[in-house]
């Protein structure tokens, strides 16, 4: 491992404070440890430190210590040991970390490393120009089947070609971000085989995630009452690389296995539930859950029956969805982060 060191003297900040929001965030994370076992939130402080500032200054190592009652030192070894964190000033729209470990290797990472060095700066951990865009190569990141890849933030983008690689730096160059999707750049969903499907080709996957229009109330989940007839030509479409199929008849007629009816308007974000991910989510749909509201006002024997539908008995109570989802319904992600000191998934 590369000694890695802070930043030096001359572009240090003098002092660190937590934001409102994240010195809310901190009494009641720290609060969840035995007196004698603060020490224990030392990375996720300093995560939080380097979410708000860019980067760990010196000052918040010693701000953090201080708080959790730990000698600078012991703090000091954590932020130099583990490489998620930046001691030094990186670009202030986006920081990019170039997979160069074997897989990503023997698939292109080199020419992404020379899109970087081209677009960005020739050395890591420089600043282009403008200061917005910084990069360095790291180890495994854990997308190897999607091989090359980058790690911007907290996101990957996968699957990636360098004329790909440039679009994405300009993107967030110009502080625009937020409007590429992270994961797979190519046809594929998530690390499923690259083109489609190739096996278990007889079971009918896009049903469970197959979006439906009838009307329902928005709030507590009702039982499942008379539906308005499906056809193949007015069925609504569904994701895949062609958005505009359409989904078949027996798409359309998998949709009767619905428990609720579905409340009307856009679908919310149920993958910002913690233990909902995308299939999850799908299937919930499928089952006519789609608003937060809903998942909120679970009553237990609808619980038991999402539980059979899904195959994941006790899973809700487990990652305590109906708590989060009162969260989300109540005030989206502000109130999320207040109720449980950090951001949704």
């Amino acid at each position: 491992m590369s000694v890695r060191r802070l930043a030096e003297d001359h572009v240090q900040p003098q002092a660190f404070a937590f934001s409102k929001e994240n010195e809310d965030w901190a009494k009641g994370f720290v609060n969840n440890f035995p007196e004698g076992r603060q020490a224990s939130a030392v990375i996720p402080m300093l995560m939080r430190a380097q979410d708000q500032e860019g980067w760990v200054t010196k000052a918040a190592i010693e701000h953090i210590a201080d708080r959790l009652s730990m000698p600078y030192i012991r703090v000091l070894e954590v932020a130099t040991f583990y490489t998620q964190f930046q001691l030094k000033p990186v670009g202030t729209n986006g920081h990019i970390q170039v997979c160069g470990t074997t897989p990503c290797m023997l698939r292109g990472a080199e020419d992404l490393r020379s899109v970087c060095q081209k677009k960005i700066n020739a050395e890591p951990f420089k600043t282009s120009q403008d200061g917005t865009m910084s990069w360095e190569e790291v180890e495994c990141l854990g997308a190897c089947v999607n091989a090359p890849m980058v790690l911007i933030g907290r996101d990957t983008y996968e699957d990636l070609t360098p004329e790909r690689l440039e679009e994405i730096i300009d993107a967030f160059a110009a502080g625009k971000g937020d409007t590429i999707k992270p994961g797979p750049q190519i046809d594929r969903v998530f690390s499923a085989a690259e083109g489609g499907q190739t096996t278990l080709t007889d079971i009918d996957h896009k049903a469970a995630s197959a979006p439906k229009s009838n009307k329902g109330d928005s709030g507590k989940p009702v039982a499942k009452g008379k539906k308005a007839q499906v056809t193949e030509e007015s069925a609504p479409a569904v994701e895949g690389p062609d958005d505009s199929a359409k989904v078949s008849q027996k798409e359309a007629e998998a949709e009767k296995d619905a428990l609720f009816d579905r409340p009307a308007g856009d679908p919310d974000d149920l993958k910002l539930i913690s233990g909902v991910g995308k299939v999850i989510e799908g299937k919930l749909h499928a089952l006519g859950i789609t608003k937060y509201a809903q998942i909120a006002n679970f009553t237990p024997e609808q619980i038991a029956q999402v539980d059979e539908r899904l195959n994941f008995k006790g899973r809700i109570e487990r990652d305590n969805w109906l708590e989060q989802a009162d969260a989300l319904a109540t005030g989206g992600a502000e109130e999320y982060r207040k109720r449980f000191g950090k951001e949704p998934r």
